[in-house]
């Protein structure tokens, strides 16, 4: 199944401003993983942002969590864009490793 990165731009002083949004925010991360949907999310420093990875049939499964996301609705976030992620090193072991050319 293939993989999204979504990666969120946020307002200046974003650290402080997202306090009252945090927990439903969290909510909304954790829910997303418990379904299998979001393999890892975390904080992007200097400039602050946010980049999640999803897995699933289509890039939707992203898009519908950053138009459902309390930052994004509150206007916390610029700019948010969703790209497919292929995986290289470190994917799930049940799946075919990706065609590489040998190395000499």
């Amino acid at each position: 199944m293939p993989y999204f990165a979504l990666t969120y731009e946020v307002v200046d002083d974003f650290v402080n401003r997202r306090m009252p949004f945090r927990p439903a925010h969290i909510k909304e991360v954790r829910d997303a993983h418990a379904r299998g949907e979001l393999i890892m999310a975390g904080a992007l420093g200097e400039p602050a942002g946010a980049l999640l990875v999803f897995r699933g049939a289509d890039k939707a499964i992203a898009e519908n969590f950053a138009k459902a996301d309390p930052y994004v609705k509150e206007g916390l976030v610029r700019n948010w864009q969703v790209r497919p992620w292929t995986v290289v090193v470190g994917q799930d072991p049940s799946e075919t490793p990706p065609s590489l050319p040998p190395t000499t």
